[in-house]
């Protein structure tokens, strides 16, 4: 049995996966702020929900920049230089435990499904914040694992802001007053699909991945922005510079978790 975590801004959901791939059992909880809280909560979980089941790997996703298993820095948990798996290890001896960047995870899961696989793609999850993942031929791109895409500064507003700080879902909801399943009106799509263009136009002409896919909370929500997203990048890209196709990830809220498993998969392929 695999174990997964996808550790979220604001909430972590935890899930087991059989020998074939399938999902046995979710729990979600809360992310605590704190690094010691969340290593508290987590190893309780995972002694309480599988304490009397043999676990092969566990894999975990963070949202933030991962180095050799190490959380250099999560900017919306401000959790700086956290090495988990240390934190972990004493409470799960023997277990390989493997850890890289949720956007990453959740690209490679995405990508891996298609049908024939994309030699590019470019995973952006809109949530909390954004994040992304690049992933070349079917893997994480090894030059790419540690870009932060919802980080890149455009001048917006006459501002020079990070593509996150107007675009994601916590900066949607302080705008419009409400969360994304609750937004209807069309205008206020085009102004989001607008926003989120921004980091497109910015990020495509560098990576021209073959296919962008998005994700996240406000990704669930693609038909309300996808078409007009496209429309715009098509009109506001260089001629020279060909708009990727665009899609809806076949998991917006489980592309993590997924991605966790095929991540343990390929590690402990090589082990």
């Amino acid at each position: 049995m695999l174990v997964t975590v996808d550790t979220g801004g604001t909430k972590t959901l935890v899930a087991s996966f059989s020998s074939d791939g399938l999902i046995q059992k979710k729990v979600k909880f809360q992310t605590p702020p704190d690094q010691t809280d969340y290593v508290t909560l987590l190893t309780a979980t995972l002694s309480e929900q599988f304490g009397n089941e043999t676990i092969d790997a566990i894999s975990i996703a963070l949202p933030g920049t991962v180095v050799n298993n190490v959380v250099t820095w999560c900017n919306n948990l401000t959790w700086e230089n956290f090495d988990i798996t240390a934190s972990l290890a004493p409470y799960f001896k023997g277990i390989p435990i493997f850890v890289d960047n949720d956007a990453n995870l959740a690209g490679l899961a995405e990508t891996r499904i298609l049908d024939p696989i994309p030699t590019s793609s470019l995973y952006v999850t809109v949530s909390t914040g954004i994040g992304t993942g690049v992933t070349t031929n079917g893997q994480i791109d090894p030059g790419l694992r540690h870009s932060e895409g919802g980080r890149i500064l455009i001048e917006f507003e006459g501002k020079v802001r990070e593509w996150e700080s107007f675009a994601s879902g916590k900066a949607i909801y302080g705008i419009f007053g409400k969360f994304a399943r609750d937004i209807t009106d069309e205008n206020d799509w085009l102004q989001i699909s607008d926003r989120i263009s921004r980091g497109f136009l910015a990020v495509i002409p560098m990576v021209q991945p073959d296919v962008v896919i998005i994700g996240g909370s406000i990704g669930t929500y693609f038909e309300r922005f996808g078409t007009s997203l496209e429309a715009i990048l098509r009109d506001r890209l260089p001629s020279h510079i060909p708009c990727p196709q665009f899609l809806q990830a076949a998991h917006p809220e489980e592309a993590v978790i997924y991605g966790c498993y095929y991540y343990a998969i390929d590690c402990l392929a090589v082990k």
